[in-house]
């Protein structure tokens, strides 16, 4: 069991419609620098094919420009906690974010959490402070992979669509 302290501030900026929210990064993610960062993990193909674009190469820069560009705030709902791997089941110790800042300079009027842990604990311990309840998203994580392959899969993700395309 290790104390995780996450390791970067959220991205996002005044225009940002929507914020997408995970636990806390994965050790994979850690030592990639970014967000969803295991090249196993489906989060980047699956928003693509929300937006109908193309993938965002590999590279902290280009995926930070494809989600500004698609008024998308990206962070995680812990700031810190005790976990073992990148298991959500173990997180222990958790202290989380603090959201009202970034939602009162932008745009977001929704939050989604990835997983169903992610949309647990921030309902439980950040929704009134934000303001906003989080809608459960399903785990875009390797561990998830058979559920990726369901239809209710994309049908989930695809309630992101009608809030980021109404700007283009």
């Amino acid at each position: 069991m290790s104390l995780i302290v996450h390791p970067w501030p959220p991205v996002y900026d005044s225009f940002s419609r929507v914020l997408i929210l995970g636990t806390i990064p994965s050790p994979k993610s850690r030592e990639m620098g970014f967000y969803y960062g295991h090249p196993q993990n489906c989060f980047w193909k699956t928003i693509a094919l929300v937006l109908e674009q193309e993938e965002p190469i590999r590279g902290v820069q280009a995926r930070k420009e494809f989600l500004l560009r698609n008024r998308i705030a990206l962070w995680d709902v812990l700031h810190s906690c005790e976990i073992e791997g990148a298991s959500d089941s173990s997180i222990k110790e958790m202290t989380a974010n603090s959201f009202r800042p970034i939602i009162e300079a932008s745009e977001i009027s929704a939050v989604f959490a990835t997983g169903k842990k992610a949309s647990a604990i921030f309902n439980s311990m950040c929704a009134e402070e934000a303001g906003l309840k989080a809608s459960y998203l399903p785990s875009t994580s390797p561990a998830n992979r058979a559920f990726q392959i369901k239809p209710e899969f994309m049908e989930h993700w695809l309630k992101l669509k009608p809030l980021l395309m109404t700007h283009k």
